[in-house]
């Protein structure tokens, strides 16, 4: 019967990346597709963001910690300032993982790394971050051309999969309003062909 529980335990490997990215996700709406590309309409959303300089995965690794960190409770909980509330020693909160954790390149040469907020919060209730490389911002809608992909996203496939979408928009006649955006879905234990990886550039208009 080892080899029967040797095969449960690769099965349950490879389920368990999809299974914990089932979270909270950026709402978008699909305004066309296109074979692995759509056009996405994104509400507007509030951002935990961590500005990183440095090799791109380093950063992305770096920023993830710096965010995650602000998430699992290195944060100030807002005061509950009701009439008559006591006033107790500030707590700290725990915010839920959502997905995807984006990655966008930044005009000073640093990394922007970003995750999503869940959608409950406004700008005043989300707790404020103890660590000030951790800014809170309000990101307005917006329409994105976006591809999407499985495999372990390197440079190689990154580089192959943007100058796809960037052939797309060419020949559509659309114009990108910001650098290519980096987003990945599955935590890195996640087997390459479920991994889920997007690429997504804003292109303005509705």
């Amino acid at each position: 019967m080892g080899w029967l529980a040797a095969i449960v335990a690769v099965l349950g490997a490879a389920l368990w990346g999809p299974a914990v990215s089932q979270v909270e996700q950026a709402p978008y709406t699909v305004a066309e597709q296109h074979g692995s590309i759509e056009i996405r309409d994104y509400a507007a959303s509030i951002v935990a963001e961590a500005r990183e300089r440095g090799e791109r995965e380093a950063a992305i690794n770096a920023g993830f910690r710096t965010i995650a960190d602000y998430i699992f409770g290195n944060n100030l909980a807002p005061r509950d300032t009701a009439p008559g509330a006591a006033q107790a020693q500030q707590q700290s909160a725990t915010i839920a993982m959502t997905a995807p954790v984006t990655q966008q390149a930044a005009a000073d040469a640093s990394w922007r790394v970003r995750f999503v907020m869940p959608a409950r919060y406004t700008l005043a209730s989300l707790p404020t971050p103890r660590n000030p490389a951790v800014q809170l911002l309000a990101v307005p809608a917006r329409r994105c051309a976006v591809i999407r992909f499985a495999g372990r996203a390197g440079a190689a496939s990154l580089e192959q999969h943007t100058q796809e979408l960037q052939d797309f928009l060419a020949t559509r006649h659309l114009v990108a309003q910001a650098p290519p955006i980096y987003a990945f879905y599955n935590p890195p234990w996640t087997l390459p062909f479920l991994r889920r990886n997007e690429i997504l550039i804003e292109i303005g208009g509705s």
